[in-house]
């Protein structure tokens, strides 16, 4: 038997004023969602373990049943894996977004999704100025830094704190004065930068500093073959969801044209995931424009990203006959503008009807398969 899964990233929402009371899922036109469920089961799943954050990498850890209380060591390190940085038993890495803060306030945690390009740049420049800290350049907004024989500090994301004074986030403990000076240095390096100044010319956000968060040193996990012998895979345009995948010894497929925001490939995510499959036992197909779409704060990008996804489900249920399931990861409604640790809806054919009529957080709620821990999701689907 063959299994695919379909991660639409914080698909999950809160019924809108401006959508009639319905929330986007509900809202949205997704035929072979809906089909999906009205042919398959649903239930409600809950990621976020207590005292975790609502952050995606402790909800897909959980969905790939990697239980974050005995694996999870920080975001950063997941993605150093990803991105081809070999840290030592001592170094501590972090996520480094580059970001646009004005008058002390956050106001964009993407800086206006600057291109790969630009970061790279503003990042090499940054780094002649910091010998005592490594960075990484990653996609768009996404980097990395590394502190070496670090010591950890507490930190906060900066899409979590979007509209809000930067004093009242600040980097404490272990690492903090590095952190903070590497913040201050680059504000000093990225202020007459000529990225910067092109962008301010285009009328686009500038990157006026680094922000990083969730540090931690490099995990261990079981490999996913060992764990259910099965030979499984990842599809994602996110160094996140890669790094978990390499830390789990998983297949990592790169699609050409998957970007991890609105502008995405949906089409070559489908391609590329029937194809996959063929030698696989499992894939793991994690799309985030949803997520980008609810961090933006966007009805419209949001329902058009959902619409998206179930296009590329529709071409996976034309070929695949395999167990076929559908969730988000947490959700990211619109009104918050940032994760929220509710259960999420998701719906499986290949493992039993329960007579739910349409995909939607509402109707899953009484689905016939009840509420799950993530944890335990792929033992479900694999049993």
């Amino acid at each position: 038997m063959k299994y695919i899964v379909v991660c639409g990233d914080g698909m999950a929402d809160e019924p809108i004023a401006e959508l009639g009371g319905k929330t986007p899922l509900e809202y949205a036109r997704i035929p072979n969602m809906d089909r999906m469920a009205k042919e398959g089961a649903c239930g409600m799943l809950s990621t976020i373990p207590d005292n975790f954050e609502a952050g995606s990498d402790i909800a897909n850890m959980s969905i790939l049943g990697y239980a974050p209380e005995k694996y999870y060591t920080g975001r950063g390190p997941l993605e150093a894996l990803n991105m081809g940085v070999d840290l030592a038993p001592g170094d501590v890495a972090y996520r480094c977004n580059l970001v646009t803060v004005n008058d002390g306030i956050m106001k964009d945690f993407s800086a206006g999704h600057i291109s790969s390009a630009e970061g790279t740049a503003l990042l090499a420049s940054l780094q002649g100025a910091l010998p005592g800290v490594l960075l990484k350049a990653g996609i768009s907004y996404r980097n990395l830094l590394v502190v070496r024989n670090g010591r950890g500090a507490e930190t906060a994301p900066a899409h979590d704190i979007i509209g809000e004074k930067i004093t009242d986030h600040l980097p404490s403990g272990g690492d903090a004065e590095i952190l903070l000076g590497s913040m201050e240095k680059s504000r000093e390096v990225f202020h007459d930068h000529p990225v910067n100044a092109a962008r301010i010319h285009a009328g686009k956000a500038p990157a006026t500093q680094v922000w990083p968060y969730s540090g931690g040193k490099k995990p261990a996990f079981p490999l996913f073959n060992e764990k259910y012998g099965k030979k499984g895979g990842i599809i994602s345009a996110v160094d996140l969801l890669n790094g978990i995948g390499r830390c789990a010894g998983m297949e990592i497929i790169m699609v050409p044209g998957a970007t991890g925001y609105l502008d995405t490939d949906y089409a070559a995510k489908g391609r590329y995931a029937l194809d996959a499959i063929r030698h696989l036992d499992f894939l793991y197909l994690h799309i985030e424009a949803p997520d980008e779409a609810g961090h933006l704060g966007s009805i419209e990008e949001k329902v058009k990203a959902i619409e998206n996804v179930d296009g590329v489900i529709g071409m996976i249920r034309e070929q695949f006959d395999g167990v076929l399931a559908v969730l988000p990861d947490h959700p990211t409604p619109i009104r918050v503008k940032t994760h929220t640790r509710d259960p999420v809806p998701f719906a499986v054919v290949g493992k039993g009807k329960d007579g739910t009529s349409e995909f939607s957080e509402k109707s899953a709620r009484s689905g016939g398969l009840g509420t799950k821990k993530a944890t335990g999701f792929l033992e479900f689907l694999f049993s």
